[in-house]
């Protein structure tokens, strides 16, 4: 990715970060990600942005901020450009990149499910791309005997056969041993990392590995930040949210990281399910997780059997599974607060990332209902809503799967007369990565859609646009 800062990631790293090019401690009055989250609100209230603090509106809008912050605090953090360039020219000597919450390269993912709590900064280094593919997160302790490192292998080069990404935090133990797994099976790794960046960027053995775009490194803080028990364990909810399910393969009972992680994400989040090792050696901490709503592994040996396990989503009591179609509702995701509400700009100013980014003929909410493929999406959105909320006594019933997929078959379809990416398509009707490779490969199987390649897209086959219109004449001649 181009390694140019936004005016949004200039601003933000000027007031949030320490700008240090060794490991000795940055000013102590950086905001902090609360208040710099208080600030965001406040600027969006006037429907400004973090940019507008590097313009002539400067003065203005300091004082406008005196009701929550000292004046002269923000004025220093916003004077240190020289330092700012000066580590920029060696993030960018490392290949290393950054990215703020309010830029369009900013992880689909994260922005949508941690919404507020989505790190307003964020450095890496590698593809970012990979990280829009979810893929399976496996996480575990650090100190562990050599079937569980085995155990967390295979579950690494399971996820590389099939396609899908290996997530991790890239803490020695189960973390690296699952990376490892999926990066000899020749597949694609992103680790989120609460320490060292740099460091681990620069490592030999890791190198050639982000170059190639086989792996992607990223991390919420300063890319020389040492060790810390907090920065650790903030940093769990950023590996689930990358992911379309995770699998905890060991961990201490009440308490550690890994611990702390899959409580919150089953108490607080629930982005995904997370499943636990349901093999091996008998774990008490895995029992009290299962016990919390953590489900058994069902140990998949196949690909396709990889992807039921990654195509289904907690239900919303967090008490049973349900179709990854319950995903259809009225809801659109909440946008960043450091980007200018889009009603509120100027004719003439550029439309704002999650407008840029929007697929062709994806309806906004504020756009008249036509005979688009977003307005159709819309339709099948309301009616499918209704069936995901009745009971579902099994949840991976066949019968019920094609039914569901019936009924977004002909959305699909529409949607994909002009060629779409996987990842357009999923933001396109709110699916989940994994559901969506599901069911493209269904159409692809059937003959519905082709495949084009460089970049990867998928359309709607001319075979089929031309079976389907003849049977819509003879239909029409009958009548």
């Amino acid at each position: 990715m181009s390694t140019a800062l936004s005016d949004n990631a200039r601003a933000i790293l000027l007031l949030t970060a320490p700008l240090i090019s060794g490991r000795n401690s940055g000013p102590t009055d950086l905001l902090t990600p609360g208040e710099y989250k208080r600030l965001a609100r406040h600027l969006h209230s006037m429907q400004r942005e973090p940019a507008d603090l590097l313009s002539a509106e400067v003065v203005e809008l300091l004082q406008s901020c005196g009701q929550l912050f000292d004046e002269s605090r923000l004025r220093a953090l916003l004077d240190r450009g020289f330092l700012l360039s000066q580590v920029i020219e060696r993030w960018h000597a490392r290949a290393i990149w950054v990215v703020s919450r309010a830029d369009a390269q900013y992880p689909r993912l994260l922005k949508e499910r941690l919404r507020e709590d989505a790190p307003s900064i964020l450095y890496g280094c590698g593809d970012i791309g990979v990280l829009e593919n979810g893929g399976l997160a496996v996480v575990g302790s650090r100190h562990v005997d050599d079937p569980l490192i085995e155990y967390a292998m295979e579950a690494g080069r399971l996820a590389a056969r099939a396609g899908r990404t290996l997530v991790s935090g890239g803490a020695k133990g189960i973390d690296q041993a699952a990376m490892r797994g999926a990066l000899e099976a020749g597949g694609k790794v992103s680790g989120v990392l609460s320490d060292s960046l740099e460091r681990t960027t620069m490592n030999r053995e890791h190198r050639n590995l982000l170059l190639n775009g086989e792996m992607v490194l990223l991390s919420p803080y300063d890319p020389n930040a040492g060790f810390n028990v907090g920065n650790a364990m903030q940093r769990n909810k950023l590996i689930y949210a990358l992911a379309d399910a995770a699998l905890v393969v060991s961990s201490d009972l009440d308490k550690g990281g890994t611990w702390s992680g899959a409580v919150e994400q089953l108490r607080k989040y629930a982005f995904a399910p997370v499943y636990v090792r349901s093999t091996g050696e008998h774990s008490e901490a895995l029992d009290a997780l299962r016990g919390k709503g953590a489900l058994p592994w069902p140990n998949p040996q196949d690909a396709d059997a990889l992807e039921a396990a990654l195509s289904v989503v907690m239900s919303d009591k967090d008490e049973a599974l349900q179709p990854a179609l319950s995903l259809f509702s009225d809801e659109e995701a909440i946008g960043t607060q450091d980007a200018v509400p889009p009603k509120s700009r100027p004719q003439n100013e550029p439309a704002a990332a999650s407008e840029t980014t929007r697929p062709a003929g994806v309806l906004r909410q504020d756009q008249p209902e036509g005979e688009t493929a977003g307005a159709k999406a819309m339709t099948v959105r309301e009616s499918v809503s209704e069936s995901a909320n009745a009971p579902v006594s099994a949840p991976r019933d066949p019968d019920l799967a094609d039914t569901f997929f019936t009924r977004v078959r002909e959305v699909m379809l529409q949607l994909l007369k002009v060629p779409l990416k996987e990842a357009e398509v999923a933001a396109a009707l709110d699916l989940t990565p994994g559901q969506t490779k599901v069911w493209l490969q269904r159409l692809l199987d059937d003959g519905s859609l082709e495949k084009l390649k460089r970049p990867t897209r998928y359309v709607r086959s001319t075979q089929d646009s031309l079976l389907r219109d003849a049977a819509g004449q003879l239909q029409e001649e009958r009548r």
